[in-house]
């Protein structure tokens, strides 16, 4: 039995868990009590009982010292255990809380309240959004997340987008070769909700995740470990296609997606833009949040936008004016001051021609049109521009028969 204060011992159990091993030169103990910031220990350094050679000591360890780091040694490195459900050190890849926060700005709609519904009865039903961009998929599946405390892990999709990405991989840490828990395996140890996101934009790699929207589970070969969902897990997925890929090529990148994957999610929401009672409470909650209020502003910029998707979806135009885009000019209003300034700003990512049209649209819904009466203007102008070719056609052919 070493007669040890209890001070003293703890030092000792320490540094040996520290380093793993009885004999420490001075520099490494002092480097230890420099470190952890702990008093330097004179006791040690200045019995001679202790020293076994020029700079050298030995911990004076009892049994249950080496015992416990033995264990505990076993514990992170062992792979040959009977149990095989650890083949490796695991550890988490999330820390911390990851339950969404509400936004202020966010306004209900849509298949939001389906959506709340479904997170809020934990049960296991996958659930496949899909519409335009900025239309408020993600945001909906994150407020209600927020709204109801779910923890949520949200996975933005890719082309190379794998199985390790998704379920984990072996990974270097502290100089230590580890497994790491992927946020699927996350998802399913937490019970939290797996939000998919741009799940079109998917290559077949995804399909590790077949079993998984059937909620039996998945073997996780690279460790020999088996994970079971717990109470609460689901999955959503969002899109901008039906996993059929995109046709009028609006969005580059989208594939097709296995049917048997597609078969898994039970209901497919089409989440369509707010309406304009929603748009304008969503702008002004944005104002708000700025500080500053403009209901004139955000009043005519709903017209503008909904004139331009009604021509959107007469094929009219190719370029469409989402919500999210809407917000953006808003907050560039807070920012800047001038309105005309601002949709400038964010919509110069459109081509020249769609950007002046735009442009020149909102000067005419800000001089105080209606929307029936700007649509009413571009009908007329077609057809004239119509006739116009009409003539032209009528007179070319006039003037080849005279030259015949």
């Amino acid at each position: 039995m070493i007669d040890l204060k209890s001070n003293q011992q703890e030092f000792v159990n320490l540094i040996y868990k520290f380093y793993n091993k009885d004999v420490l030169t001075r520099g490494e103990i002092k480097d230890f009590y420099t470190k952890k910031k702990l008093p330097k220990p004179t006791w040690l350094l200045r019995t001679e009982k202790y020293r076994i050679g020029r700079g050298e000591y030995k911990l004076p360890l009892d049994n249950s010292t080496v015992t416990e780091s033995v264990k505990e040694n076993e514990k992170l490195l062992d792979t040959s255990s009977a149990n095989k459900t650890e083949a490796a050190y695991i550890v988490s890849s999330l820390t911390g809380n990851i339950v969404p926060k509400k936004d202020p700005v966010f306004v209900s709609f849509g298949n939001y309240p389906d959506v709340r519904n479904i997170i809020k009865s934990g049960q296991f039903y996958p659930v496949f959004i899909t519409g335009l961009s900025g239309n408020g998929k993600t945001m909906g599946v994150t407020q209600a997340c927020a709204e109801l405390k779910k923890e949520l892990i949200r996975v933005n999709i890719t082309i190379e987008t794998d199985e390790d990405d998704l379920l984990g991989g072996y990974r270097l840490k502290d100089g230590q070769t580890v497994w790491q828990n992927g946020p699927v395996i996350e998802a399913m140890e937490r019970g939290a909700l797996l939000l998919l996101d741009e799940i079109d934009l998917a290559s077949n790699k995804i399909m590790c995740l077949q079993p998984i929207l059937e909620g039996s589970g998945v073997f996780v070969k690279k460790i020999n470990k088996f994970v079971q969902p717990k109470p609460g897990f689901n999955v959503i997925a969002t899109a901008n296609t039906k996993g059929q890929g995109s046709e009028d090529g609006k969005f580059i990148g989208t594939n097709i997606l296995n049917e048997a994957f597609l078969e898994r999610f039970p209901v497919t929401f089409e989440q369509k833009y707010p309406t304009q009672k929603v748009e304008k409470k969503i702008l002004s909650n944005t104002l708000k949040a700025a500080g500053k209020k403009d209901d004139n502003f955000v009043d005519k910029l709903v017209t503008w936008a909904d004139v331009i998707r009604r021509t959107f979806f007469d094929g009219g135009v190719d370029e469409i004016i989402s919500t999210r885009r809407l917000v953006h000019i808003i907050q560039a209003y807070a920012i800047f001051g001038d309105k005309v300034k601002s949709i400038q700003l964010c919509t110069n990512r459109f081509d020249d021609d769609t950007k002046n049209s735009f442009v020149e649209l909102y000067t005419k819904v800000d001089s105080g049109a209606s929307v029936d009466q700007i649509l009413e203007d571009q009908r007329k102008a077609e057809i004239d521009a119509q006739m116009n070719d009409n003539d032209s056609e009528s007179d070319d052919e006039e003037k080849e028969d005279q030259v015949i």
